[in-house]
């Protein structure tokens, strides 16, 4: 039987870029979910992913989800909620974690710290090398983020945004184009309907991509 594509459960899908790897088959952290054929790619190991997870504590109990076919470039920070510090207070030093009885009575309630929940990035999502993405933040499906950036607020989807803090740049593809990506969700095909949109899927052409997707949806 010809071969459909990659194993999404190895964790080097090409022996011949040994820094991309498919991150779901890495991670250990319950917390951290991420979906079929997502790559990280570092020369200096791409399968330490989860030391690019920070401030990640697990007794605040929030996740970072990742969907399917995302690219993660080197250098790419995911903060999480362990980050954030009381701000109502007249100090926001942390007293209570560091131990040897410092302010454990005055240890916050988890609802008394300000977290912003799950960290989401959605399917088919460009990352690129050295973003910092802020506890919170939803991504949606097929964004691009610009190198270099410090996301701290939600990305639309098929948005382009970039810089420090990331603002959006423009929208990927006109209006009607993005609602029939968004009805068609690929990544949620099976393998080989997967192969068979390929060349739709790698068209420049968004009259053809878009005559095509009409056909599906």
């Amino acid at each position: 039987m010809k071969q459909l594509g990659p194993d999404p459960n190895i964790v080097i899908p090409n022996k011949d870029i040994p820094s991309v790897c498919f991150i779901k088959n890495v991670v250990k952290n319950p917390n951290i979910i991420i979906g079929d054929y997502t790559y990280y790619d570092d020369p200096k190991g791409a399968e330490n992913f989860e030391d690019h997870v920070t401030h990640f504590y697990p007794f605040i109990g929030d996740k970072l989800i990742i969907g399917k076919f995302c690219s993660i470039a080197k250098g790419v920070e995911f903060v999480m909620n362990g980050a954030n510090h009381k701000m109502d207070c007249a100090s926001t030093y942390p007293f209570y974690i560091m131990g040897s009885g410092w302010g454990s009575a005055l240890a916050p309630k988890t609802y008394e710290l300000p977290l912003k929940g799950d960290t989401v990035v959605g399917n088919d999502v460009w990352i690129g090398q050295n973003v910092t993405i802020m506890p919170g933040v939803h991504v949606g499906d097929g964004a691009i983020i610009g190198a270099n950036s410090t996301v701290a607020s939600n990305v639309a989807a098929y948005s382009k945004v970039a810089g420090n803090p990331a603002k959006q740049i423009r929208m990927r593809f006109d209006d009607e184009t993005i609602e029939l990506l968004q009805k068609l969700k690929w990544w949620d095909k099976d393998i080989k309907t997967i192969n068979e949109l390929i060349p739709i899927l790698g068209s420049s052409d968004l009259d053809f991509v878009k005559a095509k997707i009409k056909l599906m949806v």
